[in-house]
């Protein structure tokens, strides 16, 4: 059968090496297998299935330096789980079996106990023969921190398998962002990254491993392997058996292009996760390890990690250009720069296209005239619904944000003078959260109303206190004060005397939002304020290197910048104990949840381009972020980000009508609990309804008003300091307003 595309050109930069102990770990995992029942009578794998796969091959690729004992077991975990993988299609996926899926996977977590001494179930099927012998033979040399975290990775795995079974039941593709985040799990890449830990004798010390630097790791390091086993599984995937879940298709699909063209663009994002990998690697991986003192083991664990991961991509490349698991015809055999992609070390090679990329990341010239984005079509299928308390709420905003002294400068920060009552008022915040609490009493709307008040001065002033003169520390200094007017206790008598108005507007809004909280609640909303003050830090970072971000990281990373962890809080902080918090973890939820707050980070981008591009020289920015990625003009680039968030409306009505109900019914939800959670959609209905009705009332994002406001911070400046006037003289002018 013919190849249905050409495989492109991969970025691969390090060296495949192969452990020598293949050969030992061949003829062990082909008697572990047979005994385990996965061969000859299972109905799914004979003894040349697993010969011509070669198991041990990928595994000597993938942990070159481990001893022959480790790689034997490694081994027999990815026999085990490709076996689930081709037992899971042929009972469940062909049959469109997803109820017998279900009461299948529902068993398997019996076999993984954290405790060892724990009884497991008698197996009643290869799978579960070979997970209880893995099992105990694996994490009595972990700890219970990675016994934990390797459990939930393969449940994961096990369980997402359900999300795919569903969406070919619905013949429904994924659209782009919910796919990498589905994927990430059913792909099993955080599963393979905790046998990293395990072979490389490299366990990542607990006080770090949910860190978002080892996070940015592990999901970059999934997210490639992911990608990459789609380039070369297309053709058995999609064309034999009928799947709708993988990447080359969701791209085709979604950017309406050709086969090989979808092909070269999910190269280009595989190229884009591993440039992120090698990024955070070197420049926050080392500060985590400085950060958190780990001392000399730790900081080596990691780094080892680390090196696991990078072995485990070059090694898993080669697999792929050998199993016949596989498209690639003619991949091996050529001369190294002949287009063929056999890993030895002559080979490796930084493309031209990569390369290309990596540069574009860096070069972006800021405060370049782009002019207002023509809006593409927004989808808002919900209508919004205004508190009747927003007149009185407006005026008691401006009152507060005056008391606490947003409207002047701070002592010790210059240009901290960011907001003045024009613009607080022109801002308007409570129209926003009118529409997000339109049954709020007067109190409750103007908690919410100063809540999003500082959380948009914040995000206004550290650009400029922070962002402007490089002062990364500074800002992480004021990060760690910030926690100190959070206490868990929800007191307020162990804060210390606010040294500026942010500091002072969080004393202010924690005992009067936290005080009432059960501890559970309290604990929950101060983890929403840290991720969306420490996502400060992370833009910080990338303007101090000019550098756009990476697409996936971008998306997620905006999701904490926006606030939206932090308001969806105030949201779920009234359902208290009546919602089980497993319920909230779960697939569908977290897929509701993040799927209205891109729909509303993306369409903030939107409204927001011109504003952040021409006047203050951001690169945060998903229009950007396109522009950059596809090297596409301004217009193509709104065009795909507008297709982008209405696509994440769409899922979002998906999830609620179709994958809510069998969730419902999955946990066996009473009708209380049932209530609530259909409570929640509507919550968030509005959350999307009222976030959108405030860009378009606001005049935050108007031309207009942006000039007005570089008039007006233009204005006290001495002649001197504006430079030279008269013909050719702009950019010397441009150049000290920007320095101020």
């Amino acid at each position: 059968m013919a190849q249905p595309f050409a495989l492109p050109e991969f970025y691969v930069p390090y060296p495949a090496r192969l452990n020598p102990h293949v050969d030992a770990a061949r003829a062990h995992t082909k008697e572990w297998a047979r005994r385990m029942g996965m061969l000859e009578g299972s109905g799914i794998w004979e003894e040349h299935d697993l010969d011509s796969h070669d198991y041990a091959l990928l595994c000597a690729y993938t942990h070159p330096d481990c001893d022959a004992e480790a790689l034997s077991l490694v081994t027999d975990w990815y026999v085990w789980v490709f076996f689930f993988d081709d037992h899971f299609l042929e009972i469940f996926k062909r049959t469109l079996d997803r109820e017998g899926g279900k009461a299948y996977l529902d068993r398997l977590p019996a076999f993984m106990p954290l405790d060892l001494s724990a009884p497991m179930p008698e197996p009643e099927n290869a799978v579960e023969a070979g997970l209880a012998d893995l099992w105990a033979r694996t994490v009595p040399a972990m700890s219970p921190a990675w016994r934990e975290r390797f459990a939930v990775a393969t449940e994961n795995l096990l369980n997402e398998s359900l999300w795919e079974l569903s969406n070919i039941n619905e013949g429904r593709i994924a659209n782009p962002v919910e796919y990498i985040e589905m994927r990430r799990k059913v792909g099993g890449g955080p599963w393979s990254a905790g046998l990293v830990e395990y072979a490389a004798g490299a366990e990542v010390p607990e006080s770090v491993a949910e860190s978002r630097p080892l996070r940015v790791l592990r999901d970059t390091f999934a997210d490639a392997v992911h990608l990459r086993n789609d380039l070369f599984s297309y053709q058995r995937e999609v064309e034999d058996e009928g799947e709708n879940s993988n990447g080359v298709l969701v791209l085709e699909r979604f950017l309406d292009c050709s086969t090989q063209e979808a092909a070269e663009a999910v190269n280009d994002l595989l190229t884009s996760r591993l440039q992120q990998f090698e990024y955070t690697a070197l420049t926050e991986v080392p500060a985590l390890c400085a950060e958190k003192g780990l001392g000399p083991q730790g900081a080596a664990a990691v780094l080892a990690y680390a090196k696991g991961l990078q072995d485990w991509q070059s090694g898993g490349h080669e697999w792929h250009m050998r199993s016949s698991r596989y498209m690639n015809e003619g991949a091996l055999g050529a001369e190294p720069g002949s287009g063929a992609f056999g890993m030895a070390a002559a080979s490796i090679r930084l493309t031209p296209r990569a390369e290309r990329a990596r540069w574009r990341g860096f070069s972006h010239v800021p405060y370049q005239r782009v002019g207002p984005s023509l809006l593409p079509h927004i989808e808002m299928p919900f209508q919004v619904t205004l508190n009747p308390h927003l007149e009185g709420a407006r005026q008691r905003c401006v009152a507060w944000g005056r008391e606490m002294g947003f409207l002047r400068a701070q002592p010790g920060q210059p240009g901290s003078d960011v907001w003045n009552e024009r613009k607080i008022a022109g801002i308007d915040l409570p129209l926003c959260a009118a529409g997000l609490h339109p049954e709020a009493n007067a109190d409750e709307l103007d908690l919410a109303s100063h809540w999003l008040a500082w959380g948009t001065y914040g995000d206004d002033l550290y650009p400029v206190v922070y962002g402007r003169p490089r002062d990364l520390a500074g800002a992480r200094a004021q990060n760690e004060r910030l926690k100190l007017f959070m206490p868990l206790d929800g007191a307020s008598a162990s804060m210390p005397e606010p040294a500026n108005a942010l500091e002072r507007g969080l004393a202010d809004l924690w005992p009067r939002t936290a005080g009432p909280m059960s501890d559970a609640d309290r604990a929950a909303f101060r983890a929403a304020v840290d991720v969306m003050i420490a996502s400060w830090e992370w833009e910080l970072a990338n303007q101090a290197h000019n550098r756009i971000p990476e697409p996936v990281d971008y998306i997620e990373m905006r999701r904490a910048t926006f606030g939206s962890d932090l308001t969806m809080a105030l949201c779920r902080i009234g359902h208290g104990n009546r919602v089980p918090p497993e319920i909230y973890r779960s697939g569908p939820v977290r897929a509701l949840e993040n799927a209205a707050m891109d729909f509303a980070t993306l369409m903030n981008d939107l409204f927001s381009y011109q504003k952040e591009i021409e006047f203050e020289g951001e690169v945060h920015n998903c229009v950007l972020v396109v522009q950059n990625f596809f090297d596409v003009d301004h217009p193509t680039a709104v065009e795909i980000t507008g297709d982008l968030m209405n696509s994440r409306m769409r899922q979002f009505q998906h999830v609620a009508a179709h994958e809510f109900p069998v969730m419902y019914d999955d946990f066996g939800l009473d009708a209380e609990t049932r209530t609530v959670l259909d409570g929640y959609v509507r919550e968030l209905q509005n959350w999307m309804a009222g976030i959108l009705n405030w860009h378009r009332g606001c005049k935050r994002y108007q031309e207009e008003v942006l000039l007005q406001d570089r008039a007006e911070a233009a204005a006290p400046l001495a002649p001197a300091l504006l430079g030279p006037t008269g013909p050719g003289t702009s950019a010397a002018r441009v150049a000290a307003l920007i320095a101020s």
